[in-house]
C-alpha cells in the first residue's frame, strides 16, 4: 500500500465501513476503508499543500472510496478559483458515488460567481452521472438566494435524465427552491414542467422540510401526480 493508503487504513473503524458501504451502493464495499469524515477532514488538513498531497492528486483513478474523499477535502483547501476549478475538472469524471460528489463544496468557487455559473452550464451537459449532479448541487448551494434568476429554476429543470443520482439531486434542487423562491419554485409544479418522479419527488421532500409552511405543504400535496 501507499503511504497514504496504510495511514487511512490506521484509521479504520470496521463498524462505521459496515454500516456507510450500505449507504453507497454503487461503491463495492471491499474498496470500503470506514474511516469517519472528521478523521479524513483531519488527514485532508494535514496534508493540504504538502508535496505528498500533490502527488496523491495527481494518481488517479484511487482504489479505495476514502482517498476519493480525501482528495475532495484536498480540492476543498485550495484558495485559488482557477486552480480550484482545474483540480475539479480533473477529478469529476473519477467521481463514482453520492457521497463523494455531495460532500465537495470548495469555498474557492464563491470568488467567481459569474465564471462558476458558465462551468455549471457545462456540467449540467455531461454525459457522467456526477457530474451533472455535481453541477446542481453547486446550482443550489450558490445561486437560490441573492444570486437567484427564474432563468436558473429552467436550467435545471432542462436536464433529462433516467439516472437515479441525477434525478433525486434535481428533486433536491426543487425542493430547496420551494424554501427559498417558492412563488418562482411552484410553477414548475403547477405546469407540470418536471419529469413525474421528479415532480412527485420535489413534493415529497419540500413536505419534509421545516422551511415549507403548513399551508404550502397542504397545497404542495394537491400537486401531487397520481400514478
Amino acid at each position: 500500500m501507499t503511504e497514504i493508503q496504510q495511514r487511512l487504513f490506521a484509521l479504520q473503524d470496521t463498524g462505521y465501513r459496515d454500516f456507510h458501504a450500505a449507504l453507497i451502493p454503487t461503491v463495492d464495499k471491499a474498496l470500503v476503508i470506514g474511516v469517519r469524515m472528521p478523521a479524513l477532514r483531519a488527514l485532508a488538513r494535514e496534508l493540504k499543500g504538502t508535496e505528498q498531497a500533490a502527488a496523491f492528486m495527481a494518481e488517479l483513478p484511487h482504489r479505495y472510496y476514502e482517498e476519493n474523499n480525501l482528495h475532495a477535502a484536498l480540492i476543498g483547501h485550495i484558495r485559488d478559483f482557477d486552480g480550484c476549478m482545474a483540480a475539479l475538472e480533473i477529478f469529476l469524471p473519477y467521481v463514482d458515488n453520492w457521497a463523494t460528489c455531495d460532500m465537495m463544496n470548495p469555498k474557492a468557487l464563491a470568488k467567481d460567481k459569474a465564471a462558476l455559473l458558465e462551468r455549471i452550464r457545462l456540467w449540467l451537459q455531461s454525459s457522467h452521472t456526477y457530474t451533472v449532479r455535481f453541477g446542481m448541487g453547486m446550482m443550489m448551494r450558490y445561486f437560490l438566494e441573492e444570486d437567484f434568476r427564474e432563468e436558473y429554476l429552467a436550467l435545471v429543470a432542462s436536464v433529462q435524465s433516467e439516472e437515479y443520482y441525477v434525478r433525486m439531486m434535481q428533486a433536491w434542487y426543487f425542493a430547496t427552491a420551494l424554501a427559498k423562491q417558492y412563488e418562482a419554485a411552484v410553477t414548475y409544479l403547477e405546469q407540470r414542467k418536471l419529469g413525474v418522479w421528479v415532480h412527485n419527488k420535489t413534493i415529497q421532500k419540500a413536505r419534509e422540510s421545516y422551511r415549507i409552511s403548513g399551508e404550502q405543504k397542504e397545497y404542495l400535496k394537491s400537486l401531487k401526480i397520481s400514478l
